[in-house]
């Protein structure tokens, strides 16, 4: 993924899910990958969230800098919405011990 805010756009989202559904073993594997991403492609680290009622607001270091993005929390949180409209579609996939 070239784009740094197509990557912590969907590695916000997929964090979100995972803080929900701590458990869900495919939600956490995306989570990992967008980690991954995230830290090789882009030197992106130590990244804070920060919410209120309209956004998510991320601080985080890319390399020497820290930078800032925000995202509209409609867009972020639209794949947990729809896993909590059709859970029957969303089969929680636990991780086993």
């Amino acid at each position: 993924m070239k784009s740094l805010q197509d990557a912590l756009y969907n590695w916000l989202t997929i964090k979100v899910v995972v803080d929900a559904r701590p458990d869900d073993l495919a939600a956490k594997e995306t989570l990992d990958f967008f980690d991954g991403m995230l830290s090789t492609e882009h030197e992106v680290s130590n990244i804070d969230i920060i919410t209120d009622d309209v956004m998510y607001y991320l601080s985080y270091q890319q390399g020497e800098e820290t930078k800032k993005a925000r995202y509209p929390r409609e867009l972020i949180e639209i794949m947990l919405d729809q896993i909590n409209k059709e859970p029957e579609k969303y089969e929680d996939y636990p991780i086993e011990n």
